[in-house]
């Protein structure tokens, strides 16, 4: 049978980073009304008070929790391993955005992002694997990107972060999945949360001549936000009831967009890669 995170027919215990507001808040809602247990997490967790009562009756633990303080990530995972016994799914939420041409781009914003986008994550995960290869089961779920299967102007070094998170999660695949714990990468694309409009930097740089691309672009994200088509509920349904999936898909694209352009960006590049095969396969050196 497939490990399905649980222990001897228990609820789960989730662990859920960035739940102040969007993804990560209206999964810790899913979770709990499915009937597992949350570890709910926030910079500021004064901003988790509808938690309240479900962490009064045990079932949900607020805490405070920045993904880059190192400190603070050991702290949060002990006291959830210390309230509930164990981690059972890591949810890997937190994120922020940046938005700017790739010249346009400030070093200091981009480093930031990458510390919380992909080290943070990284720590995160190395903090809950101990505790699931002792138990031999779990699940790592990384929230992901449309940006890192396909790329756009203005999001370059956000996709560079996404892209990264992609393929530590194969990676990280191909390690534990031996061990009994499943990866699942998240894939969404526009969904009704603030991440454009709070969560999302944009450089003051301005440059001319990428008006027509990055700069479009930019003005495209702002305008959107809260109105992309996709469904924050509706997606926290879905992580939910693939963790709960006798075959847990590795990758789960969410969003009409995320399938259609991650469908049709995976058919160019098979194309391109087709179309170079002699090249490719020249490059070797010859057989004796």
């Amino acid at each position: 049978m497939a490990n399905d995170g649980k222990a001897g027919g228990a609820d789960r215990v989730w662990f859920i980073t960035g739940c102040s507001t969007g993804f990560g808040r209206d999964l810790a809602r899913q979770v709990l009304e499915s009937g597992d247990r949350v570890a709910v997490t926030a910079r500021k967790p004064e901003v988790l008070a509808e938690f309240a009562a479900s962490a009064a009756s045990g079932r949900a633990l607020v805490l405070k929790l920045d993904v880059t303080d190192p400190a603070q990530v050991d702290a949060a995972v002990a006291a959830a391993q210390e309230r509930f016994g164990r981690i059972d799914v890591l949810v890997n939420n937190a994120g922020i955005g940046y938005f700017a041409a790739v010249e346009e781009s400030e070093e200091k914003e981009v480093r930031r992002m990458f510390e919380v986008n992909v080290f943070a994550l990284g720590r995160m995960t190395q903090a809950v694997l101990p505790g699931m290869r002792a138990r031999r089961r779990g699940f790592i779920v990384n929230i992901s990107s449309l940006g890192g299967i396909n790329s756009s102007p203005a999001l370059g070094y956000y996709s560079a972060t996404k892209f990264a998170v992609e393929g530590l999660s194969g990676s990280l695949a191909v390690e534990v999945e031996p061990l009994g714990i499943k990866v699942i990468v998240v894939e969404p694309s526009g969904f009704r949360t603030d991440w454009a409009g709070r969560s999302a930097n944009e450089s003051p740089v301005r440059i001319e001549d990428y008006a027509a691309t990055a700069g479009v672009k930019r003005e495209q994200l702002r305008s959107q936000s809260g109105k992309q088509p996709g469904d924050p509920l509706r997606a926290a349904r879905a992580i939910v009831e693939a963790v709960r999936s006798p075959n847990p898909p590795r990758h789960l694209p969410l969003g009409n967009a995320a399938y259609d352009i991650g469908t049709a960006r995976l058919e160019s590049l098979l194309a391109e890669f087709r179309a170079g095969e002699a090249v490719a396969r020249a490059a070797d050196s010859p057989k004796n």
